[in-house]
């Protein structure tokens, strides 16, 4: 692949420790690495990718999703429904979806985040319903081209043990570690660039044992990957461990083994002052989720008080069955405005949701050091904006229009210094062959 150039950029968004903003700027990219900032010289070579009228940030990263969940947006009787009334109504439905499915609903929802300007991506597979696998999901994201994170998920404890998900969604635990062993050592990647790696990840502390949970964290450290679940997302969670377990979320996870730099939860709505502290003092990651808060009424997690205390955080879209979307540049708007609303318009500037959409998802998924910022040697993940258009038409700061203008989408993406999308349309497949196949698979799921 030639080198590549991009050109007169109105500003490059670095998101470098000293928040620099290059004006009028170029940055060359040369094997999937950023080569330099306004280099000195450029290969004869070099393909040029004019920037003229828009602002260059590093690529935004997703930090928690449940793809499958693409094929059930917006569907009646859970559209108004709190977390666990939510569950009931789509795990039946959810219980219907096999192989196929599996790898159309990610394809779609990683062709969606690629478009909002997203260029790495968790997802959150727990259940693998007649025959499907971790393996459907990975397959389908190297054809998109995005960075991807696939976390094993898994439920053990059904209705008639006391458990939320019905009986026939469920697993063992042994075969539940048994396959966390096989798909680590056949797909996760190590070393500088990695497209694709396995987490380990039980979806929650309501639908797996305490036993589960301690195997996963031992296996996830003698694998050398990180764990992620869904931990105090609303009162009802927060209830549920206080019933069953007799402490708060926060003691146990830690009990469990589940905090750390190699642990990052979702939501966490609900942590008190007590369980930031301890996620601050071990660096256990949160994915803050403020969409999909909004639409379950769970509630708005305190993420000025987390990241003052030093609790890394990133964003995520959570699944499309409780967000109903996946823009992560909306989802940086919603953060925004979430903790404005709360603590007042001083509280949390357009530049800060843009870092915690960036750089933040980025050190929350263990790829701090190499992406996440537009400097040399980092990863060639870079998301371009036209400010052109209607949306930011008549903005003074381009870079905090990217926020408080509410952009939708990408002009042009590059993943590792290869074009995923150009003049705002997908390249690596096709956008309406995406949706000509979600649309069949979901009539296919409604009748």
């Amino acid at each position: 692949m030639a080198p590549r150039l991009i050109r007169n950029a109105d500003v490059v968004v670095t998101m470098d420790d000293a928040g620099t903003e290059a004006a009028n700027a170029d940055i060359l990219i040369d094997d999937g690495v950023i080569v330099a900032l306004n280099p000195p010289e450029v290969p004869g070579d070099a393909e040029v990718i004019d920037a003229t009228g828009c602002v260059v940030t590093p690529g935004l990263v997703n930090t928690h999703h449940h793809m499958f969940q693409s094929l059930t947006r917006a569907v009646p009787g859970g559209q108004d429904a709190l977390l666990f009334g939510w569950l009931r109504v789509l795990y039946p439905i959810w219980s219907r979806m096999g192989p196929d499915d599996i790898a159309v609903s990610t394809r779609l929802a990683l062709g969606e985040l690629a478009l909002s300007g997203a260029s790495m991506s968790s997802d959150h597979l727990y259940l693998f319903p007649n025959g499907a696998t971790l393996d459907d999901s990975i397959h389908a994201a190297r054809e998109v081209g995005l960075r991807f994170h696939a976390t094993r998920g898994a439920m053990s404890i059904g209705e008639s043990d006391g458990g939320l998900p019905p009986d026939a969604l469920v697993e063992d635990e042994a075969a539940i570690l048994d396959d966390c062993i096989r798909v680590v050592d056949r797909f996760h990647e190590t070393g500088p660039g990695a497209m694709v790696q396995v987490g380990i990840a039980p979806c929650s502390p309501f639908s797996v044992s305490r036993e589960l949970m301690r195997d996963a964290a031992i296996l996830a450290r003698d694998k050398g990957v990180r764990l992620h679940t869904h931990l105090a997302e609303n009162d009802e969670d927060v209830a549920y461990s206080e019933a069953q377990f007799g402490c708060r979320p926060g003691t146990y996870a830690e009990d469990l083994g589940w905090t750390g730099e190699d642990v990052w939860h979702a939501h966490c709505v609900k942590l008190d002052t007590a369980e930031i502290d301890l996620f601050a003092q071990s660096r256990t990651g949160v994915a803050h989720c403020p969409c999909s808060n909004c639409r379950l009424g769970s509630g708005i997690a305190p993420v000025v008080a987390m990241q003052r205390a030093g609790v890394p955080v990133g964003l995520g879209v959570d699944g499309s069955a409780s967000n109903d979307g996946g823009n992560l540049l909306a989802e940086a708007r919603q953060a925004m405005l979430l903790q404005r609303v709360t603590l007042g318009a001083d509280s949390y500037a357009a530049r800060t949701a843009l870092r915690l959409a960036t750089r933040g998802g980025a050190e929350v998924l263990g790829r701090g050091a190499e992406c996440g910022q537009i400097r040399p040697g980092f990863r060639a993940d870079l998301a371009i904006w036209d400010m052109r258009g209607l949306s930011s038409a008549g903005a003074w700061d381009p870079v905090a229009a990217l926020v408080l203008c509410g952009m939708q989408q990408v002009r042009h993406l590059l993943v590792d210094g290869n074009w995923v999308v150009r003049d705002g349309e997908l390249v690596t497949l096709s956008g309406q062959g995406i949706v000509t196949a979600a649309t069949r698979a979901t009539a296919r799921l409604m009748a």
